[in-house]
């Protein structure tokens, strides 16, 4: 029987993407895993593979086209032996695919045929991460709700719809109102400007920093750390390494520092998960790296127990490949803990947002020369400036002071971090 390829979310955030090219024709045979299309997500392009067999019927969206929706229908599979023109009356059944690491499907299409019935009281209730958060939030029981996403699964637009009509009295007061882009130009009529359409980077940036201002509460820590031990000691072990062709960077080093404090304060190695925290055990660093449109933030695994130079060739490696969008989603989901770095640009210090759903994120300015006093006597000391954003949460004021304080302390006597 015919069933219909949907657009599959590839990323963890993805809503839409761009079909950017087919790699199958009409009247192809197709075996499972075999390579169907390129699809530009909001973060890279990936391959599509087929997951049933069968033959290519219909190609219903055209390679270049933007702006497909998840679970949008692509094209129509057949069975050997069936015609396009057979099944081209009847509605055809959404595929049964399924994707490694699905994202929520934002914009699911709506297929009664495929919808599971609520579960029972006990039973195990499918849903997305995303749709779970909204759900706690609106104090709504997923089991009494039907999913609209593949075999039944509960996602965003199911919670949504099911909180819509209350909300609707209040949503006037509670929501702000959308901008209008077309008003918004004309207040510049008579001033020369280039309108430059959003990616489906830029879109999901925008959307989850929007989130995470509104439904995080910041605050932040702010400590002077002082870098002329750093300094020295990185200047010592990179001569010992500079016939094994190793240069560590001061970055190298605040990230082992950061994995190092995660386990020394664990209860800040911690992300939200909407009615509960999660303690991690491992420490899991992403570092946010800055690429033409957007930004990456590449996850280092068990970052406590990698060396330095691991570390150092691990960062160079993803934060390449960050640049040619060439990261797949395991390797940027995840953390508890974020690093932003502006410090090589000259910024002295900056407030970070918090990557949803990490706990802080620590932003690193540029170290300064500076007077400092020191035993009653002023000296001259490399000093840099952080600033902890933290998400109050998850971590209270004590204990992010506490992680910190530990930052601080494995940057100002580096030697510590190799016993």
């Amino acid at each position: 029987m015919a069933t219909e390829i949907l657009m599959p979310a590839l990323s963890p955030t993805m809503e839409e993407g761009k079909l950017a090219k087919w790699l199958v024709k009409e009247g192809d045979t197709v075996q499972s895993g075999d390579l169907l299309a390129e699809i530009e997500t909001d973060k890279a392009t990936m391959e599509f593979e087929a997951v049933d067999e069968g033959v290519i019927g219909k190609i219903l969206v055209a390679e270049g086209t933007d702006g497909v929706k998840v679970n949008a229908a692509i094209a129509v599979l057949l069975e050997d032996g069936e015609d396009i023109g057979d099944v081209a009356a009847a509605p055809v059944p959404a595929a049964k695919a399924e994707v490694a690491n699905v994202a929520e499907p934002a914009a699911a299409v709506p297929a009664p045929a495929m919808a599971a019935a609520a579960p029972s009281k006990g039973d195990r209730v499918f849903a997305s991460p995303l749709a779970r958060r909204i759900a706690a939030d609106k104090g709504l029981d997923l089991s009494a709700l039907t999913g609209s996403g593949p075999h039944g699964r509960i996602v965003k637009a199911d919670v949504e719809n099911a909180g819509a009509a209350p909300a609707a009295q209040s949503a006037s007061s509670a929501s702000p109102a959308p901008v209008d882009a077309s008003a918004i130009e004309a207040m510049y009529q008579d001033r020369e400007f280039e309108s430059i359409t959003l990616d489906g980077m830029r879109k999901t940036i925008a959307a989850r920093l929007t989130e995470a201002k509104q439904t995080i509460p910041h605050f932040y820590l702010r400590r002077d750390i002082k870098l002329d031990a750093l300094l020295a000691f990185r200047s010592q072990i990179n001569k010992q390494l500079a016939a094994r062709d190793i240069k560590l960077s001061i970055n190298d080093f605040i990230i082992k520092a950061c994995a190092l404090a995660l386990q020394h304060v664990p209860a800040a190695n911690a992300v939200w998960a909407g009615d509960r925290v999660l303690q991690m055990k491992a420490s899991d660093v992403a570092v946010a790296v800055a690429i033409e449109g957007g930004l990456f933030t590449p996850v280092l695994q068990d970052a406590d127990t990698k060396s330095l130079s691991a570390l150092s060739a691990q960062m160079k490696d993803m934060a390449s490949r960050a640049r040619d969008r060439k990261l797949a989603p395991h390797e940027y989901q995840g953390g508890s803990f974020a690093i932003s770095n502006l410090g090589m640009m000259g910024i002295d210090n900056f407030d970070a947002v918090i990557n949803p759903p990490h706990g802080s994120i620590l932003a690193v300015g540029a170290g300064v020369k500076k007077a400092v006093v020191v035993d009653d006597q002023v000296s001259i000391a490399t000093v840099m400036s952080v600033t902890l954003s933290v998400d109050h949460r998850v971590i209270d004021g004590a204990v992010g002071a506490e992680f910190l304080a530990a930052i601080v302390n494995n940057l100002e006597n580096p030697m510590g971090m190799l016993a």
